[in-house]
């Protein structure tokens, strides 16, 4: 690479990544994952992903679409 097509290091302080934690979330991407973006009004009602994991369970259960709300073994 030539000095004129070296890139500008333009990269502000505030943006550093030190500290952080290489692999964080890796086990989870191996297991695989899904995500779902919810509307705005949809996400106010929520706390947090496992309070809409339960109301999920409940709904699933009641259309018979499984057999008991429960959390998956980890």
């Amino acid at each position: 690479m030539s000095p004129e097509s070296t890139p500008v290091d333009d990269m502000r302080p505030e943006y550093s990544l030190r500290g952080g934690t290489h692999g964080r979330f890796y086990k989870e991407y191996m297991e695989g994952t899904n995500v779902v973006v919810l509307d705005p009004d949809v996400a106010a009602v929520f706390d947090d992903s496992e309070s809409v994991n339960d109301a999920l369970r409940v709904i699933t259960k009641a259309a018979g679409k499984i057999e008991a709300p429960g959390r998956p073994a980890v």
